[in-house]
């Protein structure tokens, strides 16, 4: 088994592109501003400086909207996130970022800076760009 040479750190893998919504946005009205769907995930903003971020996933809008029929329009994101969501520093080694994900049965997680989100991270992004460019 071959270990990581060097130190690979969240803030080198993340995307740096995510969509950030407002809580009383409506589920449809989240998606249809949405920019960057790949990341399958929407940060729901915070409302003050004491309060904390939250996420929505699509598999939660599958989950919790259309699975029991409710219209987009009608549900707010507040109503769906999941909140206080778990962050990681842009500083944190993939490694250890893996095993976070994995302990807390996590795929994707918001990277937070001085309070700011400032990117997301997934599993995938860790193996796409943490891991194949060492494959030799």
């Amino acid at each position: 088994m071959r270990r990581l040479d060097k130190i690979i750190r969240v803030r080198d893998v993340m995307k740096s592109e995510v969509d950030v919504v407002d809580g009383m946005q409506t589920v449809g009205e989240a998606l249809r501003s949405m920019k960057y769907p790949d990341t399958r995930t929407l940060i729901v903003n915070k409302r003050h400086d004491d309060d904390e971020y939250g996420v929505v996933m699509f598999r939660d809008m599958a989950k919790k909207v259309l699975a029991r029929d409710h219209s987009p329009n009608r549900v707010n994101m507040y109503e769906i996130m999941s909140k206080p969501v778990l962050s990681v520093s842009p500083e944190m080694d993939i490694r250890y970022c893996t095993r976070l994900f994995d302990n807390f049965g996590l795929s994707r997680a918001p990277v937070i800076e001085n309070g700011e989100i400032i990117g997301l991270v997934s599993y995938t992004d860790i193996v796409l760009k943490g891991l194949s460019p060492d494959m030799d």
